[in-house]
């Protein structure tokens, strides 16, 4: 499997740790109390399986507005677009799209240096999704909580970069939208991002803090 995200992800943040000139000491980097944080992050994985000839791609990509309460705690709202599409032997075999819409917190607990911040997040999001391809097309409406971690570097006073690994727990519930359909539910812990749900897999973004 290629995860892209966290390859490029650390390539950045290390080759701009490395590339760094300034004088930190003269800095301040962090967050603090009132601020505003405005991000997009855009996550991508991809899977190639020679043997099977079997293909599949998904993309999302997530907006997000945060004010800090605190120094080291944020609440924000988010959206988020998503699509995934699978292939055997060249020819579509699955596709489908995701948006949602939800609220989170971020708890920044460490610092990795004076540029590198860690932070726990929770967020519960609400959303919809279709699926199948042509008349096969299933839609469906649903609820999902997730905790997760990320870490923050900061390439200026107010650029920031975002390194996010989305939903490590998780609970969601959905419901395809068809007569008598019962709504269905799981509950799963992974530290490797849930492929098959676009918005459960890592992200890489780009901020700015007001």
């Amino acid at each position: 499997m290629k995860n892209l995200i966290f390859t490029a992800a650390a390539v950045l943040a290390f080759g701009f740790a490395n590339a760094q000139s300034e004088n930190d000491s003269a800095k301040t980097f962090g967050f603090a109390e009132n601020d505003i944080f405005v991000e997009g992050n855009l996550g991508f994985t991809s899977t190639d399986n020679k043997n099977t000839n079997a293909k599949t791609n998904s993309l999302q990509f997530s907006p997000k507005v945060s004010y800090f309460i605190s120094d080291n705690v944020a609440i924000g709202v988010q959206v988020g677009v998503g699509s995934a599409k699978g292939e055997l032997n060249g020819v579509d075999v699955s596709k489908s799209s995701s948006f949602n819409a939800g609220v989170f917190g971020n708890y920044y607990f460490l610092e990795l240096g004076k540029r590198f911040k860690t932070y726990g997040s929770a967020n519960i999001d609400f959303g919809s999704a279709k699926s199948g391809l042509g008349n096969a097309e299933v839609k469906s409406n649903g609820t999902a909580v997730g905790v997760g971690l990320g870490l923050n570097y900061f390439v200026t006073e107010r650029i920031v970069l975002n390194f996010g690994l989305r939903n490590i727990l998780s609970y969601n519930t959905s419901k395809v939208d068809a007569p008598g359909a019962k709504s269905s539910s799981n509950f799963g812990f992974d530290l490797n991002g849930n492929v098959a749900n676009p918005f459960a897999a890592g992200s890489f973004g780009v901020g700015y803090r007001f």
